[in-house]
């Protein structure tokens, strides 16, 4: 038996030997990279399983980003492997300018400023089922935070599931990361019939320079705020920022800036900005049984039929299907999670128009605005993980300490680029 087993342990030293990581070739690798690819989506018997079709492009959830990376494993010609990783500038604490003195005379304390770090994310790690158990993931790993150390990052983070235990053990304890974070997924199916606005809403759509001053003066310094915050807002792939206030208080036609509108603010507002994924990767359920297909198919079909009922419908995510992406959620008043609730339903209709199959959202688990979310629990993933990792100690300007460290706050800015 120990033969056999010091045998086995000689195979595998001599294949991590073989095993070559380098940068991802879109002229020679794509067809490798769907391979493995298509090998991973092998889901658990007799369960619902989500799978992912990036449409032909490998790089898709990472290309919008500032700065990216895609690593491919192989051992001689064949891709066993690969990785995604990259590089923004986000916001991880808030600090009151060392300029600003505040008496107890002064109508408003100081507002104040965010502090910055470069963080990286690692997603998209695959490994062939072949190749499993051979160190090929860490050596990925491994490799992905050697770029991220030379382009000065100073922190590095991952999102999986809670009950995802290869990938938790691999980055909690091979890695050297540990958990962050745990905020909450919000999907919302897409019915066959439009969602009522309450006429009690007025919603204005603001333009990107707009919402970037919105954003920037409410917003920068919410955790994982994106200092890049205007690339995002202008990118072909953002459908739009829309802002949620009482009727009578504002109107589209009477819109004359954030600057205004925050000189003399309504009660109560709410915000949030559609971001197109349908365009970078279509999903698709699997493992569902006919019966529950046939049911789902008679949900849709009377919806269709009789829209005029509002009967919420399953939408058909039995085949590969597109979602709206919600971000940049947020708002103040009382009313504020009622305004979100109208956003939403906005949001929805939007989505209808462009075929898609479902809305959704990520938030922090404690914020105050999710129970205005509309979603159904089925679809939805309470807690999903994010770890994180400390790289270096030289980027930040230390004013925060090590961001690892620090407490969750009520709320969180979650990138679309990255979703």
């Amino acid at each position: 038996m120990n033969l056999l087993e010091n045998n086995m342990n000689m195979n595998v030293e001599m294949m991590m030997r073989n095993i070559g990581v380098r940068e991802f070739d879109p002229n020679k690798d794509c067809l490798g990279v769907e391979d493995v690819e298509r090998r991973c989506e092998v889901g658990p018997s007799g369960k619902l399983c989500l799978f992912t079709d990036l449409l032909g492009d490998p790089i898709c959830r990472v290309r919008h980003s500032p700065a990216f990376l895609m690593l491919v494993a192989e051992v001689g010609d064949e891709i066993v492997g690969m990785i995604r990783g990259c590089i923004k500038t986000v916001t991880c604490g808030k600090r009151i300018s060392r300029n600003t003195k505040y008496t107890t005379n002064d109508i408003e304390p100081p507002k104040p400023l965010p502090v910055y770090t470069k963080l990286a994310y690692i997603l998209g790690l695959r490994v062939s089922p072949s190749h499993r158990r051979m160190g090929i993931g860490l050596k990925l790993v491994k490799r992905m935070e050697e770029w991220f150390r030379e382009s000065g990052v100073e922190y590095s983070y991952i999102a999986t599931e809670n009950d995802n235990y290869a990938s938790v053990k691999l980055f909690t304890d091979k890695c050297g990361y540990s958990k962050f974070r745990t905020p909450s997924i919000l999907v919302n199916p897409v019915f066959a019939h439009r969602l009522i606005v309450p006429k009690q809403v007025t919603i204005i759509q603001l333009n990107p320079s707009d919402a970037e001053a919105f954003y920037r003066r409410k917003f920068s310094t919410t955790e994982f705020f994106p200092r890049d915050i205007d690339s995002v807002l202008n990118n072909k792939l953002n459908l739009g920022t829309f802002l949620a206030v009482p009727r009578g208080t504002y109107s589209p036609d009477s819109w004359a800036g954030s600057d205004s509108f925050f000189s003399c603010p309504p009660e109560s507002w709410a915000i949030l900005s559609v971001w197109n994924s349908k365009d970078v990767f279509k999903l698709e359920v699997r493992g569902a049984s006919r019966v529950k297909r046939t049911l789902a198919k008679t949900t849709r079909i009377v919806d269709r039929v009789f829209p005029w009922l509002r009967i919420p419908s399953v939408p058909e995510v039995f085949s590969p299907f597109g979602l709206h992406f919600l971000y940049g959620l947020g708002g103040e008043g009382p009313r504020a999670a009622k305004l979100v609730k109208a956003l939403c339903g906005h949001a929805h209709n939007l989505a209808k128009e462009r075929g898609c199959g479902v809305v959704a959202t990520e938030v922090s688990s404690r914020e105050p605005l999710k129970l205005g979310i509309p979603h159904w629990k089925m679809l939805s993933c309470d807690e999903d993980l994010w770890c994180i990792k400390r790289l270096g100690e030289d980027y930040s300007d230390g004013s925060l300490g090590d961001w690892t460290k620090s407490p969750p706050g009520l709320s969180i800015f979650v990138d679309p680029r990255e979703f």
